[in-house]
């Protein structure tokens, strides 16, 4: 099987990315392809981590702070913003072709031997699982893709569990409360898992307390964050873990909300050693964190600004960092594109797109692509002065950087297929 091949292959199967629809939730698919494999999920230890948002985050500071270990560190997370590759890491290095050609060949191969047809997240969840086997890693950091229990990276036994926060999301299977999603994510709990509860809402941090875990740390008791301020390129915090005081750490991404996402990190860390982390590692592990797509300053005069913000708590954070870490003296564009099934005024409120001078409403580049005409009509429904209606990502791109001055900022914003198809095409022109 060749890369295409594989490609062609994954594409053939239900893809949750493309039709937004999952049918009937089960891990029953992943466990007989894993049984077939050997179960090469349970080859390494895993910290599984799951959320509402910052998962990608956390889970890209895990991996630092283990690599800054000295540990081969297999890494598992979800989407991908330009290759599908980027998806399947051994220390930060993601699978090459031939490898990952591989792997899907070997699903394939237990496709027709087992009858079992499995959607194309869980094909390209049983390759990881069954390459970082192969490659024989120290430990494995994987992302949970949608919400928990009936994930299909659940299969594993995680030594650390992590939970970022809970907020409204996907309450298309788990919901309508914040409890029902909770309850659902907590379904990662392993008997033999370390909980490490980043949720600070009382009600929902004893969800993941009571879900049978071995070892609880909670936000605000065991672990939290003292100081956290703007620093050039990032923040510089002062963490407080379960052990030690960790201070003046420098993280080098953007917005209040990476110094939670860090302290987090740094307590799954410590559960996984069950001791603390020396002083130095941390710091070389933090400076190593790279995040793209993730308020990344893609270029100057005009500032470009790309950002994932696919759901309200997600566009709060994204405006916050905007106003608050940036606060750009010239005028401000957004340009934003949603995915069908999000409330595009819900969306726009949360982003603050009323405060921007102009704001720019493309369609995502996906079969599930909001119309831009349907962005547009939510934007002037908010108040918002200009708005200017483009439905190719790519000449909307053009258009806001054409009536950006120098001492202007453009913030392009929303689906992560608007940031995947941004991101190679800014590199291009900037």
């Amino acid at each position: 099987m060749s890369y295409a091949d594989a490609l062609a292959y994954l594409d053939a199967h239900s893809n949750y990315d493309l039709t937004g629809r999952i049918t009937s939730p089960t891990l029953d698919r992943m466990q007989v392809l894993m049984n077939a494999m050997g179960d090469p999920q349970l080859a390494y230890p895993v910290i599984h981590i799951t959320g509402t948002n910052g998962k990608g985050s956390t889970t890209q500071m895990i991996t630092r702070l283990l690599l800054a270990h000295g540990l081969a560190v297999g890494t598992y997370s979800s989407p991908h913003l330009e290759r599908l590759n980027e998806r399947i890491t051994r220390n930060c290095e993601p699978i090459d072709d031939d490898e990952f050609a591989e792997q899907v060949a070997a699903v394939a191969d237990l496709e027709a031997i087992t009858g079992v047809r499995p959607s194309y997240f869980e094909a390209v969840t049983a390759a990881a699982f069954r390459w970082f086997a192969d490659i024989a890693v120290d430990v494995a950091v994987v992302e949970v893709g949608l919400l928990g229990r009936w994930d299909a990276t659940n299969v594993c036994q995680s030594q650390v569990a992590v939970v970022t926060n809970i907020a409204v999301d996907h309450t298309e299977y788990a919901g309508p409360t914040t409890r029902h999603i909770a309850t659902e994510k907590s379904g990662i709990v392993k008997p033999g898992s370390a909980v490490v509860i980043g949720e600070t809402e009382p009600s929902l941090a004893a969800i993941f307390a009571e879900a049978g875990g071995a070892t609880n740390f909670w936000r605000g008791e065991d672990f939290d964050v003292l100081e956290n301020q703007l620093a050039i390129g990032g923040r510089l915090v002062v963490l407080r873990t379960p052990t030690t005081v960790y201070p003046d750490v420098f993280v080098p991404l953007h917005g209040r909300h990476q110094g939670d996402n860090a302290v987090v990190a740094l307590t799954a860390v410590e559960a996984f050693f069950a001791a603390p982390v020396p002083g130095d590692l941390v710091i070389e592990g933090f400076a190593e964190v790279v995040m793209p797509g993730r308020f990344e300053v893609m270029g100057h005069q005009p500032l470009a600004i790309i950002d994932g913000a696919h759901n309200p708590a997600g566009a709060d954070v994204c405006a916050s960092v905007f106003f608050d870490d940036f606060d750009p003296s010239g005028r401000r564009i957004l340009l934003v594109g949603f995915l069908l099934g999000r409330d595009p005024r819900e969306m726009l409120a949360a982003l603050r797109a009323d405060e921007f001078d102009v704001v720019i409403t493309c369609t995502a580049p996906s079969s599930r692509g909001m119309p831009a005409t349907e962005i547009s009509s939510a934007a002037r429904a908010l108040g918002c002065d200009e708005v200017l209606e483009i439905e190719s990502l790519e000449r909307a791109i053009d258009r806001a950087l054409s009536i950006a001055g120098r001492d202007d900022a453009v913030l392009i914003t929303g689906s992560l297929y608007v940031i995947g198809g941004a991101r190679p095409y800014l590199r291009k022109i900037l």
